[in-house]
């Protein structure tokens, strides 16, 4: 039983199912469902669709290189049939089947641990480029000795930037942080009298 790739979102096409296309020049396009049939007549690209393998492997979210891929990969070439060789593959594939799915596991582990910083620094960016906006604003009004101050400001906010610290590198690192102070209010006799 051959299990063909679905061309646009990469699934797997049992046999019976899906559609298949045959170009004027003879290539074979399979699809696993209409959805993939209808994207491909649209001339979509599947790396730009959020929810094909193509676009989760370019954009990080999938793994794109590892050595069990390899058992996967279609072979043309017919072999002999051996029976020690078939029993060992058949022995093999839950042994490899397990290696993927921990590799993958850590694959999302390590992407999502990435994220929160990732985050963080988007949200300077935005702020710092908001802050260089009002002061090109500014910039255009003033003249002389003003504009010569503010762009140095300018420079010195760019250089400054580079200077932050991510959260997780201050949590990490308790020195970079401001230190905590125990604020005790009095209480007044009312309070104690509930308390009480």
């Amino acid at each position: 039983m051959r299990l063909e790739k679905c061309w646009f979102c990469s699934s797997t096409v049992y046999p019976g199912h899906g559609i298949q296309f045959v170009r004027n020049d003879a290539k074979i396009f399979r699809f696993c469902r209409s959805k993939c049939h209808k994207n491909f007549k649209m001339k979509r690209n599947p790396r730009k669709v959020k929810w094909t393998k193509a676009y989760r492997r370019v954009h990080g979210k999938d793994m794109t290189q590892d050595s069990t891929f390899e058992f996967e990969r279609k072979r043309n070439r017919p072999e002999r049939y051996d029976r020690n060789v078939a029993e060992n593959v058949l022995k093999a594939i839950p042994k490899i089947d397990k290696i993927r799915v921990t590799r993958e596991e850590r694959h999302h582990k390590n992407r999502s641990s990435f994220i929160p910083i990732y985050l963080y620094w988007k949200g300077l960016q935005s702020i710092f480029f908001g802050l260089l906006l009002i002061l090109c604003k500014n910039l255009n009004r003033m003249k002389g000795k003003k504009e010569k101050l503010l762009k140095e400001a300018v420079r010195e906010l760019e250089q400054g930037i580079s200077l932050v610290k991510a959260p997780s590198v201050l949590q990490q690192d308790p020195s970079l942080t401001l230190p905590k102070i125990k604020v005790s209010q009095p209480q007044s006799e009312e309070n104690r009298a509930m308390e009480e």
